[in-house]
Order: structure tokens, then C-alpha cells, then sequence
């Protein structure tokens, strides 16, 4: 039997694919302007003044630089963990949530060459990334976008966006301090810490 696709079909497939896709638009104007922009490892991003996060792909293309990512399944994390943190993490969006961090990664070959197995030993067992994570639960929110999916010519792997509270900036600079210390981060080639502060409407 064959699969023939409708013109509703295509765009129900556009419209679910629309709201797991996002785009980070650096520009002058945006919706978040940068506060401090600091290169980690591997090659810097041209600094712009703002940063605006948009769903899809098909965004303006007067900006500096653009960051594309897909949000997708949680990866690496057992059963338990995955209940663990959808019963203690919020949300995007907050109002008390004016600061925000956007941090692209990208890991090295040696990564992906191992086995989802290998991944996951690294990951939690040795680095402790999600135990890591949940202790500075509720306060800081993230949303992981997926750049491989897209394709392995996307600049970054990963594309991590945090929400948290002005004071509460102290301890993500705490989570991060611990996650670049753990193992992982020895595959970790290129990366970028960009914070920002939400504008006024």
C-alpha cells in the first residue's frame, strides 16, 4: 500500500515541527539584551546587543548570527529521573525570571563515536549531570535544543537556554561551575556563556 501526503498533512507536519524548532536571532534590537558574552573553549561568536528566541526557522535574515535548535525527548535519563524532574522543574517565562543565559556546546568526535551506553555512563554515573541539575531546582528553568537533529553542520550540538531570577544568579554560576568540572566536559570542544536580561515590554 502506498503513503501518499495530503497538503493537511504537510501542514500539520509544519505546524508540530514549528513548535519544537527555535531560532536564537542575534541583532542589535531584541527581545533580551546581552549583558556579558564570554567564550569557554573553541572559537568565539561575534558579540551582538541583543538576542531575540523565536519559534521556527523561517526568521528575519537581518541579524548577525543565527542559532537553530529542536527541542526533543529526553535523552540519557532513567525512568525515575525523568518523574523526579518534571515533578520539580517550572517553566520558561516567569515574570520573576527577567535573567537568562544562552549557552551553545559543542562536543567532540570521541563523543559520538561511543555507544548510548558509554554516553550515559559519562553523563550520570561519572559526571553526575542530572543529580547535578536538580539540585538547583525550581529556581533555574532550562530548555535544551537538540542542533544535530538538524544536521552535524549546525556550529553547536547543543543550544542551552536557562531562565532564572536576578538573585538568583549566584547559584547557576555554582551549577555551571560544577557541571564544566565533571568528565563530560572533557568532550566538550566549543562553548559559549552568553546572559542576558529580558526588556521591558
Amino acid at each position: 500500500m502506498g503513503f501518499r501526503v495530503t497538503s493537511l498533512d504537510w501542514k500539520n507536519f509544519h505546524a508540530s515541527m514549528s513548535t519544537r524548532s527555535f531560532t536564537f536571532v542575534a541583532a542589535t534590537t531584541g527581545e533580551w539584551s546581552v549583558r556579558s558574552q564570554t567564550t569557554i573553549c573553541g572559537p568565539a561568536l561575534d558579540q551582538p546587543a541583543a538576542i531575540s528566541v523565536l519559534s521556527g526557522f523561517d526568521v528575519p535574515s537581518n541579524s548577525m548570527w543565527k542559532l537553530r535548535g529542536i527541542t526533543s525527548n529526553v535523552r540519557y535519563v532513567e525512568q525515575g529521573e525523568k518523574t523526579a524532574l518534571q515533578f520539580k522543574q517550572e517553566g520558561l517565562g516567569r515574570p520573576a525570571a527577567t535573567f537568562a543565559a544562552l549557552i551553545p556546546i559543542r562536543k567532540s568526535p570521541a563523543w559520538w563515536d561511543l555507544t548510548q551506553d558509554e554516553r550515559r555512563q559519562i553523563f550520570e554515573a561519572q559526571s553526575q549531570h542530572i543529580a547535578i541539575g536538580m539540585r538547583y531546582l525550581p529556581a533555574i528553568a532550562r530548555r535544551l535544543h537538540h542542533c544535530r537533529d538538524i544536521s552535524e553542520d549546525e556550529p553547536f550540538d547543543f543550544l542551552t537556554w536557562f531562565e532564572y531570577a536576578p538573585e538568583h544568579e549566584a547559584q547557576f554560576d555554582q551549577m555551571l561551575l560544577e557541571l564544566r568540572s565533571s568528565p563530560e566536559w572533557r568532550y566538550v570542544t566549543r562553548e559559549v556563556d552568553i546572559r542576558l536580561v529580558k526588556n521591558s515590554a
